[in-house]
């Protein structure tokens, strides 16, 4: 019999195999960007395989393979690799950087109508007869559902010859889904796309285009769908749905699940894109707010950077994390960067309660409830479950009501809790099978919430006042909740959406963030006709359209409106479109008073950016701001990247100035202003621009300045003068902060010519 002594080395053996396994390193899927690609052909794969295979060793041959590589505008390959292998490979000279595949998540019958009603003294509607319907749009997101009436060709020309692109075809996805205006379709896999050839032919492949989410359709209808008469979500915002040029084409690229986007795949969508020939790439897609990464490591970022480059721009959504600041992203100043807002209509349930007072309640309900019954009426603190804490109760927490006292009532729930969506009030409640419920929120949301047949109304604190006096006044406390009906002309509008991000940028206060704002509450488009398991829809009958909210349904509009202005003027630069549309924004709502946000607060430009889109007054801007490629690159060296690397990527020799430093961003050729810090002891602070006149050759523009008490802002030389030879000046502005408050402060520089005012928006934060 061996001895315990003996035992021992075989009893520690299985340990030691375990502790082995359990320390090896585990693989991960990380992007590797490697800058330009030199005249859009660089990079290729059987370089990057090579590059890959130094890295790891044979006994692990089965990950010498790459997910994705990048080859026309940049170049780059994604791969599973050890985080010592990414480190390694971060040290080659050829190797910008390495970082791990982050994946991103997702962040119009009435809005376009009520963009053109602000500038109807300015001309006629969109003059969609005299429009190019040439531009392609680029919607990176969930897929396309092609039978979709936004999408039918029957009024469009036939395809431009710029088009390069494919309609990759799925079991589900044929080439003739694809028509004169869905012009393209691709989806995406990570896949072994080095070792297996067969499966790469650019139509074929797993998978499909089609759209299973809806996020896609609805954001390409709402950039570029054709006019539909009669749309509707079951009735409600029955209209006319467009997009902002309905003319342009539709290129689809799924890069998106419900499970979120890789950023491998993004930038593969964005160099497709580019190769393809779309003219502007829209991507309603971001990083958390709080997960940021700088430019080298964020995939959007790169993508849209190298876009640019090529002319293409990418225009992005900011992000739904608001009201809180330093929550925007996509914030690179080579990014067009969207807020949301509401537009000049409101879906409202009516609660009528025992004594027959009746209250109005934001909501999206088809409620099956009539005037004639009404319901026991209950807060949800009187009918918690046992040992459970009122204010869980009160907020209708999950596991937190006695169904038994629920069963058959009307539940008031209150909005205490942010981390408790409203959807999940909703289905506490209705798994308890209450009757409907309330929602007594102290923020008013901006955004109406879908409850589909299931009765629903939410309110502010006033009015949830009176429903709580009126349950406690009472022994038997009653009420109903009626379907929503559509408010129009709804005023004020318009707002800033609760939900949508605000600046400043969290990588650089040098830059204003947001861009611009637009309408991205309840907007009404096309999605693919579906009835959700958790979803009671009317008549249990799918829609060809929906109403959704998020900085997600602004960004397409934006989209939409850079394409009509770029079908009016096919030769402007799109940094000269996104100029025209920033210094044109509008600061009014349609009562004539200052934009506001949900706290009936003057709403500022880290919350609406230059203002509210006014797509036809940016036809005739007067004045523009071009910002080029050097002005990007100029910004990466004042940020502090080397110039080495810069040269890498924009495949240039290009030479950082001497003194560089994050101050000096502010000077690049931006259509806003911003200054992250100046000192109340540090003097004047110079900003330069140059303008590009597109108004009328011989013009005067004489400047004027909006800014608050105590900051002194001076513009040298106080006017501009253009002739038939000069269509370029410049001029400076001197910011001295010494009596002003702390804090940041918000104005705006005037140029006006007598007939053009073009706003330049700063933002200076005094120390």
């Amino acid at each position: 019999m061996a001895s315990l002594l003996q035992l021992l080395p075989l009893l520690h053996f299985p340990f030691i195999i375990m502790c082995c396994l359990a320390l090896k390193p585990s693989p991960q899927p990380y992007i590797v960007y490697m800058g330009s690609s030199s005249s859009g052909g660089g990079g290729n794969d059987s370089s990057h395989l090579q590059l890959l295979s130094s890295l790891i060793s044979s006994e692990e041959s089965e990950r010498k393979f790459l997910l994705n590589f990048y080859d026309h505008a940049f170049k780059g390959f994604s791969a599973m690799l050890t985080e010592n292998e990414a480190s390694v490979l971060s040290g080659y000279d050829e190797v910008l950087s390495v970082f791990p595949d982050p994946v991103l998540k997702l962040h119009t019958t009435r809005s376009w109508d009520f963009l053109e009603a602000a500038d109807s003294k300015f001309g006629s509607r969109f003059p969609y007869e005299r429009s190019s319907s040439d531009v392609i749009i680029g919607i990176i997101d969930t897929g396309i559902w092609p039978e979709s009436p936004s999408f039918d060709d029957q009024h469009i020309s036939k395809i431009p010859s710029k088009w390069k692109g494919v309609c990759m075809e799925g079991s589900d996805f044929k080439k003739s889904n694809c028509n004169r205006k869905l012009i393209g379709a691709r989806f995406y896999s990570n896949r072994d796309i080095s070792k297996k050839r067969n499966e790469t032919s650019p139509t074929q492949s797993h998978g499909s285009p089609r759209d299973f989410v809806g996020h896609g359709t609805h954001t390409a209808s709402t950039a570029g769908g054709v006019a539909v008469a009669n749309a509707s979500y079951y009735g409600l915002a029955r209209g006319t749905a467009r997009g902002g040029l309905p003319s342009a084409r539709i290129a689809s690229y799924k890069a998106c699940t419900l499970d979120g986007c890789p950023g491998s795949i993004i930038l593969k969508a964005i160099d497709d894109a580019i190769k393809d020939g779309v003219d502007i790439i829209s991507i309603s897609i971001g990083v958390s707010s709080i997960f940021q990464s700088d430019f080298l490591n964020d995939p959007i970022a790169i993508g849209a950077f190298h876009a640019e480059q090529m002319g293409v721009p990418v225009v992005c959504s900011g992000g739904n994390d608001g009201p809180d600041p330093y929550t925007i992203v996509n914030s690179a100043p080579w990014i067009f960067t969207v807020a949301a807002s509401s537009i000049d209509r409101d879906f409202q349930s009516t609660i009528v309660l025992g004594n027959n007072e009746s209250y109005k309640g934001s909501a999206i309900s088809f409620s099956p409830l009539t005037l004639g019954k009404r319901y026991p009426l209950a807060f949800g603190e009187e009918v918690a479950a046992n040992f459970t804490p009122a204010s869980d109760a009160r907020n209708c927490i999950p596991g937190s009501l006695d169904p038994k006292k629920v069963a058959g009532k009307i539940i008031v729930c209150m909005n205490d809790e942010p981390n408790v969506s409203r959807r999940i009030k909703k289905l506490v409640v209705e798994d308890a099978k209450a009757e409907g419920v309330i929602i007594i929120d102290g923020e008013r949301e901006t955004s109406p919430f879908d409850s589909g047949t299931y009765p629903f109304a939410e309110v502010g604190q006033t009015v949830g006042s009176k429903i709580l006096r009126y349950i406690n006044s009472t022994w038997n406390p009653v009420a109903t909740i009626l379907p929503s009906s559509e408010i129009r002309n709804f005023k004020p509008a318009p707002v800033v959406a609760s939900f949508s991000s605000r600046g400043p940028g969290a990588l650089t206060e040098n830059i204003l963030k947001p861009d611009i704002m637009a309408p991205g509450v309840a907007i009404l488009a096309a999605v693919v006709p579906k009835i959700e398991s958790f979803y009671g829809a009317p008549g249990n009958k799918s829609s060809l359209f929906s109403i959704k909210s998020g900085t997600s349904m602004a960004c397409p509009h934006v989209t939409g409106a850079m394409a009509f202005i770029k079908s009016v003027h096919p030769h402007w630069t799109f940094s000269l479109i996104k100029s025209a549309l920033i210094t044109t924004a509008s600061v009014s709502n349609n009562m004539g008073k200052t934009l506001t946000n949900t706290s009936d607060s003057s709403a500022n430009p880290h919350q609406v950016g230059a203002g509210e889109i006014r797509p036809i007054k940016a036809l005739d801007p007067g004045l523009a701001f071009d910002t080029t490629i050097n002005d990007h690159l100029n910004f990466l060296c004042y940020y502090g990247y080397k110039q080495e690397r810069l040269r890498s990527m924009s495949n240039t020799n290009f030479t950082c100035p001497k003194h560089s430093t994050e101050e000096l961003i502010s000077n690049i050729n931006y259509p806003t202003i911003s200054i992250g810090r100046l000192s109340q002891h540090d003097g004047p602070r110079k900003v330069k621009r140059i303008a590009t006149n597109v108004g009328s050759t011989n013009a005067t523009y004489v400047s004027s300045v909006n800014a608050p008490p105590g900051l002194v802002v001076n513009v040298v030389p106080k006017r501009l003068v253009f002739t038939q030879g000069i269509r370029r000046a410049s001029f400076k502005v001197f910011f001295d902060g010494k009596e002003a408050s702390k804090g940041y402060n918000f104005g705006d520089i005037r140029w006006f010519d007598g007939s053009h005012l073009v706003r330049i928006v700063f933002a200076v934060n005094i120390e």
